[in-house]
């Protein structure tokens, strides 16, 4: 495992009373929530881990999602050495990834996705956004039928490459719930609503996108501790410059999750995922190295014992 790729979940992988374990047993991690909370002057307690409905909202999830991936990853290396040749996320965690990079300090990418949903949110406004996910269709024949919709003035694009047979598509909500019947007849074994607000990684978000290069500019550092790979390209980057377009075109461009897996594959002997476990079950799609999810101190002392 001293050749691991890290990895780094995105929106959806948010459930409450994620981060209570680092919270309660690790200063480390009761410091950077503290910290964080007057950041962005959220009380992170208070959404991590009450029940509560806004940390379904993608300006509360995307802040918590990352600030308990970056709490789990420091928690790591501050028992390990391992050093990844590459890091990557889904979607979000893309900015984890940055902020592991020594891109980003961790506060700075807390307020940066904080805005970033905001952003999202603002661009969907009054236009009945949705995403829907689709199981059982092979990624050309949803791109073919999703092509054909447009051209008779649906607004439905191919959002997230999650693995072989899931896809999930974005668009206006009315438009998706249209297609569900069309979807079936081309043999997809299900199609699922997504409880989102938002359509992410599409052409609607294109409003967003001039201001978040402008935060992305503010804190990105110039130089990175190692690459990144990409979710527009699949492939990896390192500099500020490429940072900033590309994290402008992730919001309109989908996210290319399985081909980044199968890109790196080769070069690593396992996968560890912090905060989260959606993408451990993607992988088991995608490939057949291991993935280790680091999800609270039992699970990062049973992935620190395998080092």
């Amino acid at each position: 495992m001293n050749n691991s790729i890290f990895i780094f979940p995105g929106q959806g992988s948010q459930k409450i009373g994620m981060g209570k374990d680092f919270y309660d047993h690790s200063p480390i991690a009761k410091e950077m929530i503290e910290k964080a909370s007057q950041r962005v002057e959220i009380d992170f307690t208070t959404l991590l881990f009450e029940e509560n409905d806004r940390l379904d909202q993608t300006e509360f999830a995307q802040p918590a999602i990352l600030l308990v991936s970056l709490i789990a990853h420091r928690l790591f290396v501050e028992q390990c050495k391992v050093i990844p040749k590459v890091v990557l996320g889904h979607s979000l965690g893309e900015f984890s990834a940055l902020s592991a990079a020594s891109a980003m300090d961790y506060l700075d990418a807390v307020e940066l996705v904080h805005q970033r949903g905001l952003l999202m949110k603002k661009a969907c406004e009054g236009i009945n956004a949705g995403m829907m996910a689709l199981l059982g269709l092979d990624d050309a024949t949803v791109e073919n039928l999703t092509c054909k919709e447009r051209e008779l003035g649906k607004k439905v694009w191919a959002a997230n490459y999650n693995g072989d047979g899931q896809i999930v598509i974005a668009g206006n909500r009315d438009d998706l719930v249209s297609l569900e019947s069309l979807f079936k007849e081309a043999g997809a074994k299900k199609s699922v609503l997504l409880p989102m607000s938002v359509a992410s990684h599409c052409p609607l978000l294109s409003s967003a996108q001039p201001k978040l290069e402008a935060y992305l500019d503010q804190w990105l550092k110039e130089s990175f501790a190692m690459p990144i790979i990409s979710n527009v390209t699949a492939s990896e980057y390192q500099s500020k410059v490429e940072a900033k377009m590309l994290l402008s075109q992730q919001l309109i461009s989908p996210v290319k999750y399985k081909q980044s897996i199968l890109y790196v594959e080769s070069s690593t002997d396992s996968f560890i995922e912090f905060g989260g476990s959606v993408l451990k079950g993607l992988n088991k799609r995608i490939t057949q190295k291991p993935t280790y999810s680091i999800t609270d101190m039992k699970s990062l002392e049973e992935v620190l014992a395998l080092l």
